[in-house]
């Protein structure tokens, strides 16, 4: 579980970041499901912007969490922004 400091930290560092992953028409697929574990396995934060579908937006950060055991950190608008710690202590954002 993160702390209030932390999730703050986080967010200051997504600030500056680009939408690594876009939901458009075809919705939550299981490439973008893959998609979006490989960059929060190379990047521990992201953000996701969604185009299309944003009143499902909820039910699918929803199903992201449970399949990538990342953390939600805000929601803005249509952006998400997610984190994952990465199991390698020197690659780690937060301690």
């Amino acid at each position: 579980m993160l702390t209030s400091k932390q999730r703050q930290n986080l967010k200051s560092l997504a600030h500056s970041l680009d939408p690594v992953i876009r939901i458009g028409k075809n919705g939550l697929t299981e490439q973008s499901l893959v998609t979006i574990e490989k960059a929060l396995a190379d990047h521990q934060l992201i953000k996701i912007k969604f185009l299309d579908f944003k009143d499902e937006k909820n039910n699918f950060i929803k199903s992201i969490e449970e399949r990538t055991d990342a953390v939600l950190i805000e929601v803005i608008g249509n952006v998400v922004i997610l984190f994952k710690e990465n199991p390698d202590s020197e690659k780690q954002l937060i301690y």
